[in-house]
């Protein structure tokens, strides 16, 4: 099945799109190219073929999760703009 211009103009108006009669025609040369690679695809035989997520083997690259010492508060807040005791200052966004 190919597309034609007025299947391009359905999508288009599916879409709320507004396109030339010679737009048209080529987006219509351009799906066409498209669904004809997806029609090459599906002759690629593929029983047998595990699915996969990732075309390398992976394994999980995260650290252990330990519990480690924080940051003092004076260190955590020095570059604080405006410091109210242990906190950061912001301004009012409510009444």
């Amino acid at each position: 099945m190919s597309l034609t211009a007025d299947d391009v103009q359905w999508v288009a108006h599916l879409a709320r799109l507004e396109l030339s009669a010679a737009e048209r025609a080529a987006l219509a040369r351009q799906l066409n190219g498209i669904l004809d690679y997806v029609r090459q695809l599906e002759a690629v035989p593929t029983e047998g073929i595990e699915p996969l997520a990732h075309p390398l083997p992976l394994h999980n690259v995260f650290r252990e999760d330990e519990p480690s010492p924080s940051l003092p508060v004076s260190q955590a807040l020095a570059n604080a703009p405006d410091r109210q005791g242990d906190f950061y200052g912001v301004p009012a966004v409510l009444d």
